[in-house]
């Protein structure tokens, strides 16, 4: 990881085949982070599959399934730097199957582009991905209007279509005056890495530019220490060694620390003996640190992914039921109160039960539509009554937003996603 660059998370996101993949993908070529040789390839390869002009997109859809039905399926991780910042790339996917990823993906970005093509403008799923960055949390947003060579690079269909975008921004609480639009021709590379002449009446960055002025995500250093494991090892000459990611707070060498809710659901307490991050020793972690750290009094059946490392003193919170909101995003039919989904929430996969559906909510302004309703459907959002089968950590949305939000799946797709606004504690 470059030292000393602030690092930055961004996701791409739109409705499908508006060009998330191939801004990405032309992003990195023009800034050398892919090298002619590969473009060539992946040229080839487009043409073969009679996909001409998908050789940009092929960079970030590199499965072979992909590159074949031209979409993006999984979440493609890819870093790239500029002066000011370090990137980590997730390209979300605008296919409406493939949005248990984009969710996976969109939690943990800090910043979002959203790509609008200007021969399109705002589709259905243009605005499922607004809603869904919003109520994930992530804070910054980019317009990228793309496609623009398609429409003559005509600045009245720019205006129209950032007209359109704005609107739809309000609706969800974004404030547009915050936001960056930026017109594009992504397959042909104007504005993206490079400026252009067809577009004299646009003064504004160019994407690369644009990514630049993101503000630099602030770490939660204040907040309490939250560190959700990903995995245990047991590593010879030095023991259990649980790995994962701070999310907030910091833990230091010799820290007194509880893994919650841990086997019994009790906690299991320790002391923090040594931390490491990629094979070097650090005396202390901070929020997107990924760490190996061994801790005193963790026995290898004691703590599993799932669990969450806190301090003593202010330990996790560990749920007999909880009140989110969510939004339905894509169940086959409706959610009623008896419904038990696996709940995604940090590294956690807990069974939860739907014990009530509290009221339907206009998501926008969270105004009640209707009290108690018998079902929610696709696209519906609502408040919700939850009981975990099994003890689990949740926090709240304003205690501590990394903690609260998750996604809902049930037999291999997200039916929902949403955030923790109260709770019942153990």
């Amino acid at each position: 990881m470059a030292k000393g660059k602030p690092h930055i998370n961004l996701v791409f996101i739109g409705h499908v085949d508006h060009g998330k993949s191939t801004t990405v993908g032309r992003l990195l070529y023009d800034s050398g982070n892919i090298d002619e040789q590969t473009l060539r390839k992946l040229k080839d390869k487009a043409q073969q599959l009679g996909k001409a002009g998908f050789e940009f997109a092929f960079i970030m859809d590199n499965l072979k399934e992909e590159q074949e039905r031209g979409l993006t399926i999984d979440l493609a991780h890819k870093k790239f730097e500029t002066d000011k910042y370090y990137f980590t790339i997730i390209d979300a996917p605008g296919h409406k199957d493939f949005i248990k990823n984009m969710i996976t993906g969109t939690s943990q970005a800090d910043a979002a582009v959203l790509v609008v093509a200007a021969n399109d403008g705002v589709m259905a799923q243009t605005k499922e991905h607004v809603f869904l960055a919003r109520t994930l949390g992530v804070q910054q947003l980019i317009v990228a209007i793309n496609k623009m060579d398609m429409k003559n690079y005509d600045e009245k269909v720019y205006n129209k279509v950032k007209d359109d975008v704005t609107a739809l921004l309000k609706t969800v609480g974004y404030k547009p005056a915050e936001v960056l639009f930026v017109p594009e021709a992504a397959l042909v590379g104007d504005n993206v890495f490079k400026k252009t002449e067809k577009m004299k009446w646009y003064k504004g960055p160019s994407i690369i530019e644009a990514v630049d002025q993101l503000k630099e995500p602030e770490k939660p250093v204040e907040l309490p220490l939250r560190l959700p494991i990903q995995d245990v090892y047991n590593i010879t000459g030095i023991g259990v060694v649980p790995v994962g990611r701070v999310e907030t707070g910091k833990m230091k060498v010799g820290d007194k620390v509880i893994a919650m809710p841990g086997r019994e659901g009790k906690g299991v307490p320790g002391e923090v003996k040594s931390i490491e991050m990629h094979h070097e020793q650090m005396q202390e972690a901070l929020p997107g640190d990924n760490v190996g750290f061994n801790v005193r009094g963790f026995g290898k059946k004691d703590i599993a992914r799932g669990d969450v490392v806190s301090h003593q003193d202010k330990p996790a919170t560990v749920a007999t039921e909880f009140t989110a909101q969510i939004i339905v995003l894509n169940h086959p039919s409706v959610m009623t109160t008896g419904y038990t989904p696996v709940f995604h929430i940090h590294t956690a996969q807990v069974a939860c039960q739907i014990t009530e559906i509290s009221k339907k909510i206009n998501p926008a302004t969270g105004e009640t539509l209707q009290e108690k309703p018998d079902f929610v459907k696709n696209g519906d959002a609502a408040i919700i009554k939850v009981k975990p089968v099994q003890p689990l950590v949740i926090e709240k949305q304003k205690d501590i937003p990394q903690l609260a939000r998750f996604a809902v799946r049930d037999s291999g797709q997200t039916v929902a996603a949403g955030m923790c606004i109260d709770l019942v504690k153990k």
